[in-house]
């Protein structure tokens, strides 16, 4: 993944889509950041549990805990950039459709099936825990041609908030965790849990060569209320049909989020038509 799609306070190089053969693009900039050497992904960060050793149990997605995000509404950002100097647009008029907390080994498979059917790149913002867990889904990701993106170790809501050396960890076992299973993995980009951006997150991400991306569109998939799973579908589907607009960065979660899944099934050939879908590159 070259470059964003877009501008940031502290970057301002511009972005150009890469031609494909395919109906759907990457978007690559000009410059590469540098790549730091990844640390071990069985290593242990302050304060967290040691992972199980060689040879023992690896617990299933269902004993997982649930990815908790951020119930605090935050004003709707404005023009180019979000929290922190994160950047809530492509640069161009293509449409980054971002898909969260994965990869799930129940619905990222059905979801990359779809992507394929109509020859859509999408951007993976990864969970550490989940990467480890799920190799063969992250190999799948990069065979279909997706863009990575670090979405910490754990989902850690405060992340933004610890020490520079927390942080720092955090971030380099998630990058370590995703080339374990795919060695050359390029991995441009971090989204804050919860989109809790801070300064500092947003530098050490910028020192070990990732851009911090936000979004535009947020159908706040993982918020379960009083209505059915249809009519949550139906939500999801009318706030991100209702929001897309060129150049939008769009948030989704392909974790244990089945009406997530069903709404993109009409979502995709609707935007599809509409819209240059482009993966972050």
């Amino acid at each position: 993944m070259t470059g964003l799609v877009g501008q940031a306070t502290a970057a301002t190089t511009t972005a150009q889509p890469a031609s494909s053969s395919s109906a759907s693009r990457t978007v690559s900039a000009t410059t590469s950041p540098s790549m730091s050497p990844p640390v071990s992904p069985s290593a242990s960060l302050p304060g967290e549990q040691a992972p199980p050793a060689a040879g023992a149990a690896t617990p299933e997605l269902s004993q997982s805990p649930k990815h908790t995000e951020s119930t605090k509404t935050v004003a709707k950002p404005k023009g180019r950039t979000g929290p922190a100097g994160s950047l809530l647009v492509t640069g161009t008029k293509g449409v980054a459709l971002t898909f969260d907390d994965g990869p799930d080994p129940d619905y990222t498979p059905v979801l990359l099936k779809m992507l394929a059917k109509e020859q859509v790149k999408a951007t993976f913002c990864l969970v550490g825990t989940q990467a480890r867990r799920h190799p063969d889904l992250v190999k799948k990701i990069a065979e279909g041609g997706h863009s990575f993106c670090n979405h910490s170790w754990n989902h850690d809501l405060k992340l933004g908030k610890r020490s520079h050396r927390q942080i720092r960890a955090d971030l380099e076992r998630t990058n370590a965790a995703i080339r374990a299973a795919v060695p050359d993995a390029e991995i441009r980009y971090m989204r804050a849990p919860g989109g809790n951006f801070t300064p500092a997150l947003v530098d050490i991400s910028a020192e070990l060569g990732m851009r911090s991306i936000y979004w535009k569109v947020d159908p706040r998939d993982w918020e379960h209320k009083t209505e059915s799973a249809s009519g949550h579908r139906d939500k999801i589907i009318r706030i991100v049909k209702r929001g897309t607009k060129p150049g939008a960065i769009v948030l989704s979660h392909d974790y244990a989020q089945p009406d997530t899944i069903a709404a993109y099934r009409t979502l995709l050939p609707w935007l599809n038509k509409r819209f240059d879908l482009v993966a972050l590159t």
